[in-house]
């Protein structure tokens, strides 16, 4: 996570062999909370990625994380997918968006960690949780990771387009309470200051 590494001096990397290496940031994205790290270290084997679009509600899950930093490794959590696509503020300030939440036990020190599946595929990286809630966890999404990652690997500064709108989508009773003839899509519900538009949904 962008908000475990993004001021640090120093970043120490310690493995579960009981090693440690140093290691250089690639690139940092706050926006989207993720951060890419590099370690001059062979013999390492990666998890495999999953999917996160394929996950339903209910789905078991397990976090890994070294939470609390609590010595003698890594702690795992299990839990379900209890929600999909949520989007939460942080304190930091930041408007996270298509986040995977989970009840499976998300404390400080998970950041950063895993999301993984019973067949051990990564589905998300632990990002958040809260402390006025019980078992309210949140993840970012392994498919909204991956070509943010992509990018920073490679230097590159993550750029986003902007629309200036907020919507809400079209349901039945949103489209009877607004008065539109369709059953599907987002309407505009604010434009942003310095935006403007025709006040017709858009699908």
């Amino acid at each position: 996570n962008a908000h475990v590494v993004a001021d640090a001096t120093k970043i120490s990397v310690v493995f579960s062999d009981g090693t440690s290496a140093t290691a250089s940031t690639l690139g940092v994205d706050r926006t989207d909370d993720l951060a890419v790290i590099k370690v001059d270290k062979t013999g390492l084997t990666a998890l495999s990625l999953g999917n996160s679009s394929q996950l339903r509600i209910g789905e078991p899950v397990v976090a890994i994380g070294n939470a609390l930093a609590l010595t003698g490794g890594p702690t795992a959590t299990e839990g379900i997918v209890s929600a999909l696509n949520r989007t939460i503020d942080t304190n930091d300030g930041e408007h996270l968006t298509h986040l995977v939440q989970t009840d499976a036990a998300i404390n400080p020190g998970n950041s950063g960690g895993p999301l993984l599946t019973l067949d051990g595929k990564v589905v998300g990286i632990n990002s958040a949780g809260s402390q006025d809630a019980q078992n309210i966890g949140f993840a970012i999404a392994i498919d909204t990771a991956k070509p943010i990652v992509a990018q920073l690997q490679q230097g590159k500064t993550v750029t986003k387009a902007y629309l200036g709108v907020s919507t809400t989508p079209i349901d039945a009773t949103t489209a009877a309470r607004s008065g539109v003839d369709i059953d599907h899509g987002l309407l505009v519900v604010d434009v942003a200051v310095g935006w403007w538009y025709f006040g017709n949904p858009v699908t």
